[in-house]
């Protein structure tokens, strides 16, 4: 039997000969499956690539790079999971009900609203209700600003115009300073935390980036609080991962968790992304960073360190999407899933981390919402099918129907992957939680563009209740709040 090394596949590609004739590593042989290449040879991602091997060796030995033989490696030490009893389970989410976001302020609104979103539990002082504080969020799609807005009672109705709705406490304002530009189909993270280091002040952290990126720029960053002077600090990298993995949602990690996972002690964020098809890997990505750690603030373009705590592929240095394959899946994975939002929530003895989002359900395709899909293979001879009319012509990802979902990973496999226990890809949701029958306009509405449901979810620790965006639920498109007690 011969042992494929694909650590070695990563680094480089072999002469070899298909077809009986020679091919030079500067060559391409496109094709659907293996069967269509030579032998040696492997399909990865519709090219023919040679896969080096060596002959057959007892199957408890291996081979490194140099092709000698290296020591058996001491067993790893047994990967210890949170018992259940200390998981944070959907059935301890208690629903509180919803509440409107305000109107226009500075020079945005809150249409197309709701990809970023954190608390801030010294906001809103003057408040008399039991919810204290107030949330920072990025507003309209197109313009990418960040409003300060109180948070109102909650209510439990189905009646839009029943709903409390939130006061402006400071107008849309431009955290970045223009760092990003423009954005096409942006997505956004956002996540306070008190002064930490050498800080003086508590700080706004960021992360930018859009649906297409086609190089990994520097995409996180943080400003102060007073969003008419945020004094902006930024662009940095994590870690040399590519951005589809990073450059979406931030949230905060326990620093209790920090200190028993992690060789830095003040890796105190979780960034992520989730990007559909295959780009980001087979499900939602994080990793832990604390920027603070490299400098007060770091230089601009400054890698930062970070540890992988959940990646579904492999990354391969510089590349812009992530390696993997159906091994590697997430638990029901679809390409046209939509992982928008997450927190780690606490609640007495009890976690659990968490991802909320657009889940896709049914038949899954590459195409027109209209069900006419769109070849992917590369192929020459395939046929393109014409554009469908409005408002079934946005060509992308789609799926039979859609359901808004919270899914609950163990923070204790997240540390075991932190700490080289168990493959980034290993860990599985343990619950898995609908929210349709909480919202106000499930499903899809194809003539608004409404194909995700939910955006960004936001935790308040102190008191246990989390909040998550509703998109393009209320009139003028805006978004709404909804609100759940989290029960220990």
């Amino acid at each position: 039997m011969r042992i494929i090394l694909f650590g070695l596949l990563l680094g480089f590609v072999l002469f070899g000969c298909i077809g009986g004739e020679e091919v030079s590593e500067d060559e391409t042989i496109e094709c659907v499956s293996d069967d269509e290449c030579a032998e040696d040879y492997v399909c990865i991602h519709n090219e023919c690539m040679h896969v080096p091997y060596e002959e057959e060796l007892p199957e408890e030995e291996t081979i490194s790079e140099e092709e000698t033989p290296i020591a058996e490696e001491p067993e790893e030490p047994v990967v210890t999971v949170t018992p259940s009893t200390e998981l944070i389970q959907p059935s301890d989410l208690t629903y509180l009900g919803a509440f409107r976001l305000p109107g226009p302020s500075g020079d945005s609104n809150w249409g197309y609203s709701g990809y970023a979103m954190t608390y801030y539990p010294d906001g809103d002082p003057g408040g008399t209700d039991n919810y204290p504080g107030s949330l920072y969020a990025v507003g309209h799609d197109h313009h990418q600003l960040v409003s300060e807005i109180s948070i109102p009672v909650p209510v439990n109705s189905k009646n839009i115009n029943d709903l409390n709705t939130a006061t402006t406490l400071q107008p849309f304002a431009d955290i970045t300073n223009g760092m990003y530009g423009y954005l096409e189909i942006p997505r956004a993270g956002l996540e306070y935390l008190p002064a930490q280091g050498s800080q003086e002040t508590g700080k706004l952290y960021f992360s930018w980036g859009q649906h297409f990126e086609f190089e990994n720029t520097p995409s996180h960053g943080w400003s102060e609080l007073d969003l008419s002077n945020p004094q902006t600090a930024g662009r940095w990298h994590i870690d040399g991962y590519t951005n589809y993995a990073t450059d979406d949602y931030i949230f905060e990690i326990p620093s209790s968790w920090v200190s028993t996972y992690t060789s830095s002690s003040g890796q105190l964020l979780a960034t992520g992304r989730f990007r559909d098809g295959l780009w980001s890997g087979r499900g939602p990505a994080l990793f832990a960073y604390g920027p603070w750690n490299e400098g007060n603030p770091p230089a601009e373009g400054t890698t930062l360190d970070a540890t992988p705590l959940l990646l579904y592929g492999i990354p391969d240095s510089g590349a812009i999407e992530i390696r993997s394959d159906e091994s590697m899946n997430m638990n029901n994975f679809k390409e046209p899933d939509e992982w928008s939002g997450g927190a780690w929530l606490t609640a007495g003895d009890k976690s659990g981390v968490i991802f909320v989002g657009t889940k896709a359900t049914g038949d899954a395709w590459y195409g027109f919402s209209n069900g006419v899909v769109y070849p992917i293979s590369g192929e020459p001879d395939e046929v393109y099918p014409e554009t469908p009319e409005w408002p079934y012509d946005d060509r992308g990802w789609w799926s039979e129907d859609i359901e808004a979902q919270i899914i609950f990973y163990d923070p204790a496999q997240l540390g075991a992957v932190a700490k080289g226990q168990m493959e980034s890809y290993e860990p599985q949701p343990y619950a898995v939680m609908n929210i349709d029958n909480y919202l106000h306009d499930p499903g899809f509405d194809y003539e608004r563009g409404k194909r995700y449901l939910v955006g960004a979810a936001a935790f308040d620790r102190a008191n246990g209740y989390l909040y998550i965006v509703e998109r393009l639920a209320d009139e003028d498109d805006r978004s709404i709040v909804h609100v759940w007690k989290v029960n220990g």
